[in-house]
């Protein structure tokens, strides 16, 4: 019997920059133990141009990505919904199957002002803030995983 990866839906409100960023990177950092998506309350239409070039400083492609609905995922099984913006957490709806939700909000880069540097530097930031958060929540799982095994093998 083949086991599915738990589904991953992670949700902002226009989908073109942070949950982007965090589905690209929550894929790269653990494509293994999930499959990831990302889509929004009220979708942009488009994938901001700065998020995909921060992303790929890290070797990270997400040019395929679309902005996408919310309601392109109601008939899923998804396992856990993470939010990342204030207004997807509000708007956020209960998911067929969905055990788990968290809320990890970041500044949107989008709103940077400034010179080309300074958006980018906004974007590197939130970027960066991605990177830890969702990092540090595979490693939890690993590690829940690791117990979970540790404690299911046969006493010798």
């Amino acid at each position: 019997m083949v086991e599915s990866k738990p589904s991953v839906l992670i949700l902002c409100t226009g989908n073109s920059c942070r949950s982007h960023m965090a589905e690209g990177i929550l894929r790269a950092v653990a494509g293994d133990l999930f499959e990831v998506h990302s889509a929004g309350s009220d979708p942009a239409g488009y994938v901001h141009p700065m998020a995909t070039e921060v992303l790929r400083e890290l070797g990270i492609d997400i040019e395929a990505h679309r902005s996408k609905h919310l309601s392109e995922f109601l008939e899923r099984n998804i396992h856990t919904v993470i939010t990342v913006c204030g207004n997807a957490n509000q708007a956020c709806p209960t998911f067929p199957g969905q055990a788990k939700r968290y809320h990890w909000g970041f500044d949107d880069p989008a709103r940077a002002t400034g010179s080309d540097d300074a958006v980018r530097a906004a974007f590197r930031a939130v970027r960066d803030q991605i990177v830890l958060v969702f990092q540090a929540y595979v490693d939890g799982y690993r590690q829940a995983l690791d117990a979970s095994d540790f404690a299911c093998r046969p006493k010798t």
